[in-house]
Parts: C-alpha cells; structure tokens; sequence
C-alpha cells in the first residue's frame, strides 16, 4: 500500500474497524473472541464520541483507537502489515504528546516488537484480561 493517508474514522468506517479486528482474531491461535465483526463494529461505536480514531484506507485497512482523557492507545490493528502502515499511525498519535501508554497482549511478541521499536517501555504485566483471558502487559512512551 502505498498511500498512508490518516484520517479521522466516521461511523462508515464502523463496519471495516469490525471486520480487522475480527479478521486478526481469527488468524490468532491464541485469541478467541464470541464476537463477530458486526459485533465487534459495535462496541467500537460505544467509545466512538470519546475517542480519536485514526485510519488509513478507504476502505480502511487499519487503525488506531486513542482516549485523549487518559493518553491511552486502546487498539492498534491492521490488515496489512510490514507496509509502514502501523508506524505511520503511531508517529501521528504522539504528535504534540509527551506520554502515551498501551496494553498488549503478552503472547503477541511481533506487537511487543514494534511497541519496542516505537520506544515503549514494559513497565507491568497487567494479568489476563477477563473477557478473554490473555494476560496483558503495560507499556509506556515518553517524549
């Protein structure tokens, strides 16, 4: 993909949010979610008004989901990788930031790399999430 143009998501964009993550769930051994896209989409609505949501596509094939109230990263997913497309998102997300922080899931070692990579820091295992049971870590960016 060669165009990496960021845009801010419109409620459109809902269905295909849905649809990467439900898609990274199902290649995931070890992610298991009851959850379809179409339900997926929809708890991504839930927070829509409260969070920046960042894209790159249209369609979108990827994304960035930001609560400013609490400088957290609350999802980073994307349907195409090794293209820049994740790291473009991250650089626009720290634009005029100091600290950023983010939960990962800890058996996703590629995600821990390119958090590493972006100049996070683990600074706690966070335990397993209750929906799904994958113990998470916490991570942190400063300027």
């Amino acid at each position: 993909m060669s165009d990496l143009t960021i845009r801010h998501a419109t409620r459109e964009d809902l269905p295909a949010l849905g649809e990467i993550v439900f898609a990274w769930e199902q290649r995931t051994e070890w992610m298991r979610s009851e959850n379809d896209a179409a339900e997926i989409g929809r708890f991504i609505e839930t927070a829509f008004d409260e969070r920046i949501i960042l894209v790159v596509g249209d369609p979108a094939v990827a994304y960035l989901a930001f609560d400013p109230e609490r400088q957290r990263i609350g999802g980073l997913y994307t349907s195409v990788s090794g293209k820049g497309i994740g790291k473009a998102l991250m650089d626009k997300i720290k634009e005029g930031r100091d600290f950023l922080w983010l939960n990962t899931h800890e058996p996703n070692r590629a995600a821990y790399k390119f958090y590493k990579r972006a100049g996070f820091v683990e600074v706690s295992n966070e335990g397993a999430e209750p929906a799904n049971g994958v113990p998470e870590l916490r991570m942190e960016w400063r300027r």
